[in-house]
């Protein structure tokens, strides 16, 4: 019988917090063989990264193994040395983590952070790295993957940039790679190129893997074994389609349950009705390089227009107009009737103060050295004028509407809180500002079903209480039809389709929009592989880039 390259036996790691120590997983055990790949699945808080970190023989700081063994290719992670794990941390072991814009050195282009591990390992020279570098990004179909390494991480899309990352995690062809939520910045059409170049090296190179992820029709294409945890315990573990088709314990079922929350779509507005937002003929660029073409959209008060597609479609920087951070070079937006200067810094507070944005990732969205008092506080002292004991009952009350109590949560900092919590704060920061129009920029994807499922729901309470407008940007179609009203479905810069929510699920679709709807995944392990074979290949690229010797 195989010995498994990864071999954890009662795993405990504990967690600080005001000096006391808490037990976070409780222990686990765990069995990886070469070229099989594990799912790790459950809430936002049940141990999944954590566990995927220990992998590694790491832990996040305020956080320490407490007891157990962790072996990988017979060495003891746990009590090895820190230069026998940067021995091993690049070279035979990877990590790709969850958020890209939070990992890469905005100082640096993209290809020297992919070199380093390869020319610091001896795997292979500056030169042969940079090819091989290229070569990965063509298979994860970044586009000019001969020229998009020399940027820098802010010079690319979210999508884009978590894409680079999986290709860094394969620069030196590691035994065992940890995949840490790698697709959730991702469009449904990225996100299958991407799975299958993953699944791909993963059979070519036989590598092993850990797949962290809250999406469970993911991790049914991905996974030969699905291990469930809960609050740091291990619910159940069985090969994936033994666990879709039968699982044993109820917390399990409650996972696999589709989500019954779906928003009807409001009434059209009436003809007349003045917009809150009126985006009309925009163009746009990144200096010389067009990136969008003549987009036109209304969004009316209390109504949410999700606006869909790929990565770089020019979903987000059709945002970046409207908040004048990004002027346009033609076009005009309105608010309620009146043209709004394109560039935010000739907008009054008055402007400013009516358009808020929230935003994907809030652990990069809220300054990690304040107080949640001090982030909600700040936008109401600006826009407002109101300091001292005013500014606090008000920051109470808004935490009040985004239901967490203000005296567990005012005095505490981000990190203290949960993905669930951070995003609740990035809601009531928006909100203390009291606008007509907020953006939600991708605000469920880095959030378990169950967490995103509550962000949905508080969004379209406040949106009733407070008669918000929304643009809702998303790659998620399941977020779509649970609250949307209106669809705008972008491509390459242009609006190529858009309508009510009704009518745009309903065919006959633009071919593009008809792309979209097919490509999200499905809880059938088979899915992926039927789709690949429908669209005309069950590979992508040449894989054959080989490990250097």
């Amino acid at each position: 019988m195989t010995e498994p390259l990864l071999k954890i036996r009662g795993l405990k790691l504990e967690g600080q917090s005001d000096e006391t120590w808490t037990q976070i997983v409780n222990g686990v055990d765990l069995d990886l063989k070469r070229g099989e790949v594990l799912g790790l699945i459950g809430e936002s808080g049940a141990g999944k990264s954590t566990l995927g970190l220990a992998a590694m023989g790491f832990t996040r700081d305020g956080v320490r193994i407490s007891g157990g063994t962790v072996e990988f290719d017979g060495i003891d992670l746990v009590n090895s040395r820190m230069s026998v794990k940067r021995g091993l941390l690049g070279k035979r072991i990877a990590y790709v983590a969850q958020s890209a814009a939070a990992s890469f050195n905005p100082a640096h282009k993209l290809i020297e952070q992919h070199t380093e591990a390869p020319v610091r390992h001896h795997e292979m020279t500056k030169k042969e790295s940079e090819e091989d570098a290229i070569r990965l990004y063509e298979r994860l179909r970044l586009p000019n993957p001969e020229e998009i390494g020399f940027r820098y991480p802010h010079q690319v899309s979210g999508g884009q940039l978590q894409r680079a990352m999986v290709a860094m995690a394969m620069s030196c062809r590691p035994d065992l790679i940890i995949f840490d939520e790698p697709t959730t910045a991702l469009d449904v059409t990225t996100q299958i190129e991407v799975l299958a170049a993953i699944r791909d090296i993963v059979d070519q190179f036989d590598t092993a893997a850990i797949y962290i992820t809250h999406d469970l029709a993911v991790v049914a294409q991905m996974a030969d074994r699905i291990k469930v945890l809960f609050r740091g315990d291990e619910v159940e573990e069985a090969d994936t389609r033994t666990m879709l088709s039968e699982p044993r314990e109820d917390y399990t079922k409650s996972l696999w349950a589709v989500r019954s929350f779906e928003r009807p779509a409001k009434p059209a507005p009436a003809t007349d009705a003045m917009p809150v937002i009126s985006v009309q003929g925009i163009d746009a660029a990144y200096g010389t390089a067009k990136v969008l073409s003549d987009v036109s959209f209304d969004i009316h008060e209390g109504r949410t227009v999700a606006v869909v597609g790929e990565s770089g479609s020019g979903k987000s920087t059709t945002a970046r107009c409207i908040t004048g951070l990004l002027p346009p070079k033609t076009g005009v937006i309105q608010l309620d009737g009146e043209d709004l200067p394109l560039d935010y810094r000739k907008r009054s507070k008055e402007q400013l103060r009516q358009i808020q944005m929230i935003y994907q990732m809030a652990d990069t969205a809220l300054n990690p050295r304040k107080t949640i008092g001090e982030i909600i506080g700040r936008p109401i002292e600006f826009y407002m004028g109101v300091s001292g004991r005013e500014k606090r009952k008000r920051v109470e009350r808004i935490l009040e509407e985004v239901e967490l109590p203000p005296g567990q949560y005012l005095h505490r900092l981000p990190s203290e809180l949960s993905g669930g919590q951070k995003q609740r704060i990035g809601i009531a920061r928006a909100l203390a500002a009291e606008p007509k129009f907020i953006i939600c920029d991708e605000v469920t994807s880095a959030l378990d079903q169950l967490v995103a499922e509550s962000i949905l729901k508080l969004l379209a309470r406040l949106q009733d209480e407070r008669k918000l407008s929304y643009m809702f940007i998303t790659h998620d179609l399941a977020t779509v039809r649970a609250i949307a009203d209106e669809v705008v479905v972008m491509k390459d810069g242009e609006v190529v389709e858009q309508g009510d929510k009704r009518e745009m699920f309903r065919p006959p679709h633009h071919p593009y929009t008809d792309l979209l709807l097919s490509s999200v995944p499905e809880m059938d392990p088979d899915w992926l592989t039927r789709l690949l074979e429908e669209r005309g290949r069950d590979n992508i690229g040449d894989a054959s880039t080989g490990r250097a010797s």
